[in-house]
């Protein structure tokens, strides 16, 4: 079923959500605030800074220190990747922003191969084949979700994934379970991932419309919870809309942690990138606020980086803390968790050595993928660009 628009009435909510993208330098822009003179990033003690209440108990605080081992290149000569997703098999998908394609990495050869195109999709700037994610029962009902762009908007989409059809025809037809997300040359969101309450969110963009973030109305700057169907969910901030929280620029990150809250980064313009706690039916302050505002009736990030320091893109959780890849900044930072709060300052890892990052992915334990972003008209790509590297972290 398709689901297009959302309704203007809110009502508060206490359940804990993650939120959060900007376009902190690297796939966006539209920057035209003054650039900040305060340390490169910064932790807050505040949690959310709303002063609610978190019914899980806090686990012991995160090392103030870790580290980030490649151990493993899984693959490489990939065409502008986004999204990744990890089979049951350990085998990997992937997809291509530009040429709306899925490839199947054999994650023990390096073997890449197309299992399908997407119809539909329509690249342009930071839109095209954007997020992916299997679905909760992928292990019987063999669902690919997919977020993309198309000429009139972006929406979100679910495939049947057939192996045993011959290669590049092994997608089914797209069932389109949410349209009418607005679409622009850039903050297009894009990221989707299975909550741990089997339901599906996703991050969008205000796709350079400042005021779509706070229009209630809209798809656009928002964080979305819907059923795997694409309908809205019980205990949503409304009844009959998908739309969980609102105030993005462009979210562009979605990860849980133990105590499954949810985490979200986003793209500031010029002065501070975010990492959010989410909570449904909050307000994450675009465009009235950027970064820490401490202003009433909106959430203050948990962290914050000057946006030539991360251009944050996805996250992932492990080993007691959120990882976050950096587009413009080319480093991986390790943000340490204690609960709802930062357990210390960021400390950022393999700076410079990959380029621009572009998805994390957690596949257990202290097992983490990186795929780096480098083939996508804004990096400078090296010969066998973009990865897929193996690592090992704490």
């Amino acid at each position: 079923m398709q689901r297009s628009a959302v309704t203007a009435v809110w009502a508060a909510a206490a359940l804990l959500v993650v939120t959060a993208c900007s376009d902190g330098g690297g796939d966006g822009t539209g920057r035209g605030l003054p650039a900040a003179s305060s340390p490169a990033a910064t932790a807050s003690g505040e949690g959310s800074g709303d002063g609610s209440e978190d019914a899980s108990p806090s686990p012991s605080a995160a090392p103030a220190k870790g580290s980030a081992k490649v151990v493993a290149t899984l693959a490489q000569g990939l065409k502008s990747p986004w999204g990744l997703a990890a089979l049951p098999d350990s085998d990997l998908l992937v997809s291509s922003r530009d040429e709306g394609t899925i490839t199947r990495v054999d994650r023990a050869s390096g073997k890449k191969t197309t299992i399908g195109t997407v119809p539909g999709v329509s690249p342009a700037g930071e839109g095209g084949l954007l997020g992916i994610a299997l679905s909760p029962g992928y292990a019987s009902d063999h669902l690919v979700y997919a977020y993309f762009t198309t000429e009139s908007d972006n929406r979100i989409a679910r495939m049947v994934y057939d192996a045993k059809k011959p290669d590049g025809q092994q997608l089914g037809a797209p069932d389109t379970i949410l349209r009418g997300i607005p679409k622009g040359t850039i903050h297009n969101g894009g990221r989707i991932a299975f909550g741990p309450d089997r339901m599906l969110y996703a991050g969008t963009g205000e796709t350079g419309e400042t005021g779509l973030a706070q229009d209630k109305k809209s798809l656009a700057g928002k964080i979305l919870r819907m059923t795997p169907d694409g309908q809205p969910v019980h205990g949503n901030p409304e009844a009959d809309s998908v739309v969980y929280s609102l105030g993005h620029r462009n979210v562009q990150g979605l990860a849980w942690d133990s105590g499954k809250r949810l985490w979200a980064s986003e793209f500031g313009q010029n002065t501070w990138d975010e990492l959010n706690l989410i909570e449904p039916g909050k307000n994450y302050g675009w465009p009235t606020v950027e970064g820490k505002a401490g202003k009433a009736g909106y959430v203050d990030p948990v962290v914050q980086w000057k946006t030539k320091d991360a251009s944050p893109s996805g996250i992932a959780y492990a080993e007691g803390s959120i990882w976050m890849a950096s587009l413009r900044g080319e480093r991986l930072w390790r943000i340490p968790l204690k609960g709802r709060e930062s357990a210390a300052a960021p400390q950022a890892l393999l700076e410079g050595k990959y380029g621009r990052l572009r998805t994390v992915l957690s596949v257990g334990g202290d097992k983490v993928l990186l795929m780096t972003s480098n083939t996508d008209g804004r990096g400078t790509p090296k010969p066998g660009d973009d990865k897929i590297l193996q690592l090992e972290v704490s």
